[in-house]
């Protein structure tokens, strides 16, 4: 499928590149370079957003106008402004445009330096040496040391505490800084992808603010956050890339509610609406430009394993077989959605296991047959609890409901708020079913280690030894096409064992005023400011 395209906006880079950085990263690992400098043995190497956006993206009618702000709408508040601590999509989202870490994404997937400079891997993949960057600074005008970014990634693998608070770091055996310019990381073991981990944030070295006052190095630094209000963001003077960013300020207009969220944008008090409904760009016609395509996001039906009579597999699949997934994205995405069966989304193309989408097919009489099996002809009754600044999810919900009803399952839809949905579903696992949208990362270990069954974020619940199996091996498998295999055999386990109901992933439609430039879609959850810019 093509995304769709309106007006003046950048060409939606579907094709992603994380195969090939993957690759690169597999065979330092095996043992075959002698040092990889740079991000990847490319003689061009990915290079950081904005450093040809601002000659190649420019509208032919108007130059780039250096300065000016502008206002973006998101549904809700962050979680923590500690990016350490932070669990939420929606929070990344914003923070991308203030944290950074040794290095970071481009909008095509590739991974390009940031805060280093360059790095080694020695033969038997496990040390990781990197040089920083001269002249990077934090927010607070200090100059960024390693033992800033040891103290950082000390922290995310638990190095004291023995308890990881970022998964990805689990490996790390240690953490050194011999110079002011040098990181030096050991691991445990081989581990394939562990490049993308180090995406992670650096703050300054014993910085206890991070979570009212957050100190970053990225092209905008915080100003100033009204729970429940906006999040506002300034230009860093100081940021490393020459004339990025070129706006001055932007501000994170908090509307959970849609149909507000659209009349700020309409009456010409916000500039860009992420995630806006397809109704409603398309209402807005010629007036706003538009972009509409994949996003690298899973749309999930969850139920708690744990809590009867979920924990019995014939109820969950006949769950899947009475839900019709087509429907879904014709009647709730207006037909801008892609059909899944796992929890990975076909951009990931190199990973993807096809076919999975139709493993429980729509089929009612399928359904009845399982629920009867199972004991439970008649007599499920779900309480469903959706974050209630998602429209999407709470229109999906609706649609379920009817569709469950057919199969004689009653549905009451509980709206929650985003914090409550956050601390008592998330963390708390208090909660029958819910339906949510896991954002996509660089490393597809990353979006499927939820479901490890000593995941402390496995809010499903689930436990499955042959997908525990097939997903720990992929940390230190280092052939290329054997990893790739492994990655499809834990998506075919969960879709077998109907770990959940996998609808879509829905296209990201975003709507922005005719003389903004340079915004592009990335295949993760964020919105880079840093790169967008007004025109004359």
């Amino acid at each position: 499928m093509k995304p769709i395209h309106h007006s003046k906006t950048p060409r939606y880079l579907l094709q992603l590149t994380i195969a090939l950085l993957v690759l690169a990263v597999l065979a330092a690992c095996a043992g075959d370079n002698k040092g990889n400098n740079g991000v990847t043995p490319s003689a061009n190497p990915p290079t950081a957003p904005g450093e040809a956006d601002k000659k190649d993206d420019t509208p032919a009618e108007g130059g780039r106008i250096e300065g000016g702000n502008a206002v973006v709408i998101v549904p809700q508040d962050p979680d923590y402004l500690d990016p350490h601590l932070a669990v939420a999509a929606g929070t990344t989202e914003i923070m991308f445009n203030v944290f950074e870490g040794l290095l970071k994404p481009n909008e095509k997937g590739e991974l390009y330096p940031a805060i280093a400079e360059s790095y080694e891997i020695t033969p038997d993949g496990l040390v990781y040496s990197f040089k920083l960057r001269s002249g990077v600074k934090f927010h607070n005008g200090n100059p960024v040391k390693a033992e800033d970014v040891k103290y950082s990634y000390d922290k995310l693998a638990g190095t004291d505490t023995g308890k990881p608070l970022n998964n990805a770091f689990a490996s790390v055996a240690g953490i050194e800084a011999p110079d002011e310019s040098t990181v030096v990381i050991k691991l445990k073991e081989n581990n394939s992808s562990f490049l993308t981990a180090l995406t992670a944030a650096v703050i300054p070295k014993n910085y206890a603010d991070s979570n009212t006052k957050p100190i970053g190095t990225g092209p905008f630094k915080f100003k100033e956050y009204l729970p429940g209000q906006r999040l506002v963001v300034e230009k860093n003077e100081n940021y490393y890339v020459s004339g990025i960013p070129a706006l001055d300020k932007v501000e994170f207009r908090i509307i959970p509610d849609q149909e507000a969220a659209f009349l700020t944008l309409k009456t010409g008090e916000a500039d860009i609406y992420p995630r806006i409904g397809t109704e409603k760009l398309e209402e807005l016609g010629d007036s706003f430009q538009a972009v509409s395509g994949p996003q690298n996001l899973v749309q999930v039906l969850v139920y708690n394993i744990a809590k009867k009579p979920f924990d019995d597999i014939r109820v969950r699949q006949a769950i899947n077989h009475a839900i019709n997934k087509d429907e879904l994205i014709q009647g709730v995405a207006i037909g801008r959605g892609i059909k899944i069966g796992s929890n990975l989304s076909p951009i990931m193309q190199q990973y993807f296991q096809e076919g999975l989408e139709d493993l429980h097919a729509y089929d009612v009489e399928k359904a009845k047959t399982l629920l009867a099996e199972a004991g439970h002809a008649d007599d499920i009754s779900i309480k469903l609890s959706v974050p209630s600044n998602y429209a999407f999810h709470v229109s999906t919900a609706e649609v379920i409901a009817q569709q469950l009803s057919k199969v004689g399952i009653k549905v009451t839809i509980e709206p929650v708020e985003w914090a409550v949905w956050l601390e008592r579903i998330y963390k708390g696992r208090d909660y029958e079913a819910t339906i949510i949208g896991f954002d996509g990362k660089l490393n597809p270990y990353d979006i499927l280690n939820k479901y490890l069954s000593d995941s402390p974020n496995n809010l499903f619940n689930y436990n499955s030894p042959e997908f525990d199996k097939a997903l720990k091996a992929t940390v230190t498998e280092v052939d290329a096409a054997k990893r790739t295999e492994l990655f499809k055999q834990a998506q075919t386990t969960l879709a077998k064992e109907a770990a959940a109901v996998y609808i879509m992933d829905p296209y990201l439609n975003v709507a922005l005023k005719p003389k903004l430039g340079g915004y592009k879609q990335y295949p993760l959850y964020v919105q880079d400011l840093s790169i967008v810019y007004w025109t004359k």
